[in-house]
């Protein structure tokens, strides 16, 4: 699909790994380079580094949760 697109289309990839931990998902490192080389060549690389809205929404239903138990359990 990159290859596909490259200087054809835009394209959006967003992920939680920095590029160095890409060979956890590709399976050989000439993919892996053949991607990233692809992805970087005139792009924009944005780092965001903040709280994960997904993580931080776990522990807010969770506490949730927990409150909602103890007071069954004090009724």
């Amino acid at each position: 699909m990159v290859s596909q697109r490259y200087q054809r289309l835009s394209t959006i990839v967003t992920t939680n790994r920095i590029f160095s931990e890409w060979q956890e998902v590709f399976p050989s490192a000439t993919s892996i380079v053949a991607v990233i080389d692809r992805l970087c060549h005139n792009a924009e690389v944005l780092t965001i580094d903040a709280e994960s809205y997904r993580n931080k929404e776990t522990v807010e239903r969770n506490t949730t949760r927990r409150a909602a138990r103890r007071s069954r359990r004090k009724s």
